[in-house]
């Protein structure tokens, strides 16, 4: 059965049966999970290899109809979901830890690693394929011009790690960019020291003014309108490590004295 890729919904199939393979060999286990969760498994190249884990148990979701169709045809045995990732609870995975792995639809890749932030006392490990230049963000250190809101809310729960590059003559049909698999295992952090809604409103607003000192982006930002501590108010966000936001949004989130 023939599956034609759809820019809509941002598929990309991968064509190279290697790279599919170590897609998911990628899965290490990290976190003791047995379920595995395949995001837009498409014609199920990566699908496959999956299915041939004896240590794993594997669920597709997939909104796309001719895939669904292609993937039952295939694969009878697959436990498939008609779906939306972004709508997924993961109560129908069963109890315990999970991991997420595929070969994301590019236009909501940055959307599932969000969606795992929300599931990520559950969510131990992600592999996933995508573009290069949203992969660089999620893993880019402090310094970095590409460090931003992604980049922090990802690396305060998530140790982040590339493990290949793809070209795009690797893909039907080719993407205008390079892509890159990484892997995310989720840290030792069991909860921040802050509020995690200060946290969240706190990053978003000193990235988005990120040319701004933090002194002028957080001037008005409720709990730190008193002034920032000397050592971080000339800086720029991208110059802040994680841990240094979760020190400011503790700040922000106590009671005047």
């Amino acid at each position: 059965m023939h599956v034609r890729p759809k820019k809509h919904l941002g598929q990309h199939f991968l064509k190279e049966d290697a790279i599919a393979a170590r897609v998911a060999a990628a899965l290490s286990g990290h976190g003791g999970y047995r379920h595995v969760l395949e995001v837009g498994p498409g014609t199920g190249a990566l699908t496959r290899h999956l299915l041939r884990r004896t240590d794993i148990d594997l669920t597709a979701i997939e909104v796309d109809t001719e895939s669904l169709a292609h993937l039952r045809a295939e694969h009878p045995q697959l436990r498939l979901i008609d779906g939306d990732f972004l709508q997924l609870d993961p109560a129908v995975l069963g109890e315990g830890p999970f991991a997420v792995v595929g070969n994301f639809p590019y236009n909501i890749s940055t959307q599932i690693v969000f969606k795992v932030l929300e599931h990520r006392d559950r969510c131990a490990e992600v592999v996933g394929m995508f573009q290069k230049e949203v992969a660089d963000r999620i893993r880019a250190g402090h310094g970095s011009r590409v460090y931003g809101i992604t980049s922090v809310l990802a690396q305060a729960w998530y140790d982040v790690e590339l493990l290949f590059h793809v070209e795009p003559g690797s893909f039907i049909p080719p993407p205008k960019v390079r892509s890159a698999v990484i892997r995310l295992r989720r840290n030792a952090t069991a909860r921040l020291a802050c509020d995690e809604g200060v946290f969240h409103r706190l990053v978003k607003a000193a990235f988005n003014q990120r040319r701004k000192t933090l002194a002028n982006a957080l001037r008005h930002f409720p709990g730190l309108e008193g002034g920032l501590p000397v050592a971080v108010a000339g800086c720029r966000a991208e110059q802040l490590p994680v841990e240094a936001f979760v020190e400011l949004a503790a700040a922000a989130g106590r009671p005047p004295r």
